[in-house]
């Protein structure tokens, strides 16, 4: 039974340079491996037997109403601008309008290959397909602003990395909508200024219906980028690939390729196996995030019919980003340690945790939520270390009515360990999908005491530590 989904597709009916229109390529043989039915009842799609749910997600069967489409968008990669990149794996199937009455994008990840694909199969393998399913719903959980994930499905077919051949997997994935930064750019870069023009007042009749220019829209941009960055930074989240086609004009995380949470803090951590550099190593993205705000702002300055004072109120915004992200930043740690509003006087008391932290290689998540059964020492290498910044912090939080409230609200007792998700993916590999469910059912409520789950919150053993991380192509 080919399902219906309700959908109501507007990119589609944007000039035709925007996108190439296309089908999923058939698998063989489609089953379902999960499928989020909480948010699909969000979308207003039927509950379905899984068969039924299996050939959709896969491809095979095109939905009444949808309108498959390969989005082009160009982007700064590691710093080099790539003119043209788009949508390389993956199909935009079309739009719903949820419950609350948002326009949500559902596309199919690992579809075939499309005229972007550069030389790739446009397939995924079926761990990337569980560790974004797992992640962004694991971010959902934990109130940060990301895509998420509707479903996985089988292929029933190898895929050939360098690794050999591996088992084939789509995800679909549901976004505000997948327009990027690098969809301004690639406009920009090719002076195509009507193209711009369409770009940017769909844009606005989407996500910004109250601005009034581009000005405003940058700003606005720029106001959701900096609470976003902030709220990875106080998870102890690094994104691994914040290129400005990984930047998504509506604020949310998107594209989870080897991204990863820390266990042992450190501010220069680094997974992605590609970033051999540290460029979006965890506190760098702070400030990759300003720079990727200033490609933004210098495609839209064809946008704007005086140019030279465009430039000028452009680099005035993204110059005030900084202060920006400290304020958000600022705000998010200090609720971490019981400040329900901390001021420019407690930054020195929080830099000066995650200092100690750094040099007693503690653990980022169990120190934290330590901090309100009174276990946050242990995580120290040297516990002296914790123990004479700790009557500086009492001192502070006997200043507020409910440090413990705020605290258990701010610090997760749970995340998405690395080796954890590793032994997931190699489980689910091997036939075994329980690990993936068990973590699936604890980090839905991960601020939420699990005794029964208490094993999920240790740190990797010297063997079990994952160093590197990979992209899911």
């Amino acid at each position: 039974m080919t399902l219906e989904i309700p959908f109501q597709n507007s990119y589609a009916q944007l000039p035709a340079r925007f996108y190439t229109r296309q089908s999923a390529l058939a698998v063989r043989a489609p089953r379902l491996i999960q499928f989020n039915r909480e948010l699909a009842s969000e979308l207003g799609i039927p509950d379905t037997p899984d068969a039924d749910l299996a050939r959709t997600f896969s491809g095979n069967d095109v939905p009444q109403g949808a309108a498959p489409l390969a989005q082009v968008y160009a982007g700064h990669q590691f710093g080099g601008f790539s003119p043209q990149l788009g949508d390389g794996r993956a199909l935009l199937l079309g739009e719903v309008i949820d419950r609350t009455g948002q326009r949500r994008d559902i596309q199919l990840k690992g579809s075939g290959p499309t005229p972007y694909s550069r030389m790739g199969d446009g397939r995924a393998w079926l761990g990337p397909v569980l560790r974004e399913y797992l992640v962004s719903e694991a971010m959902h959980a934990l109130g940060l602003p990301t895509t998420r994930a509707l479903a996985a499905v089988e292929t029933g077919e190898p895929v050939y990395r360098e690794a050999g051949g591996l088992p084939g997997a789509v995800l679909t994935r549901v976004a505000a909508s997948h327009l990027r930064v690098g969809t301004f750019q690639y406009f920009a870069a090719r002076r195509d200024v009507e193209g711009l023009k369409a770009l940017y007042d769909y844009t606005v009749a989407r996500h910004y219906p109250l601005i009034e220019g581009p000005a405003h829209l940058l700003a606005e941009v720029i106001r959701r980028q900096a609470r976003l960055v902030a709220g990875w930074l106080s998870v102890g989240f690094i994104h691994g690939v914040m290129n400005t086609d990984n930047t998504a004009i509506s604020g949310e995380t998107i594209d989870y390729g080897p991204c990863a949470f820390m266990d042992t803090y450190h501010p220069q951590t680094v997974f992605s196996s590609i970033d051999t550099r540290g460029r979006y190593a965890y506190d760098n993205q702070a400030h990759v995030i300003v720079w990727n705000m200033a490609q933004l702002a210098t495609a839209l300055v064809p946008l704007m019919p005086d140019q030279a004072e465009a430039i000028e109120d452009f680099t005035a915004l993204v110059h005030a980003m900084p202060d920006q992200i400290e304020v958000e930043w600022r705000r998010a740690f200090g609720r971490k340690i019981g400040i329900a509003e901390a001021t420019a006087q407690d930054a020195p008391l929080i830099a000066d945790l995650l200092a100690r932290m750094a040099e007693g290689r503690a653990d980022f998540t169990n120190t934290f939520r330590g901090l309100i059964d009174g276990t946050a020492r242990d995580q120290f290498l040297d516990r002296a270390a914790f123990d004479t910044w700790e009557p500086l912090w009492r001192a502070r939080i006997a200043q507020e009515d409910n440090p413990e409230a705020v605290m258990r609200a701010a610090n997760p007792a749970f995340i998405p360990r690395n080796h954890r998700v590793e032994h997931m993916i190699e489980s689910a590999v091997a036939g075994d999908y329980a690990p993936f469910q068990r973590l699936l059912r604890v980090l839905a409520h991960p601020y939420v005491d699990q005794p029964e789950a208490d094993n999920l919150k240790r740190p990797p053993t010297p063997a079990e530590v994952v160093e590197n991380t990979f992209c899911g192509t």
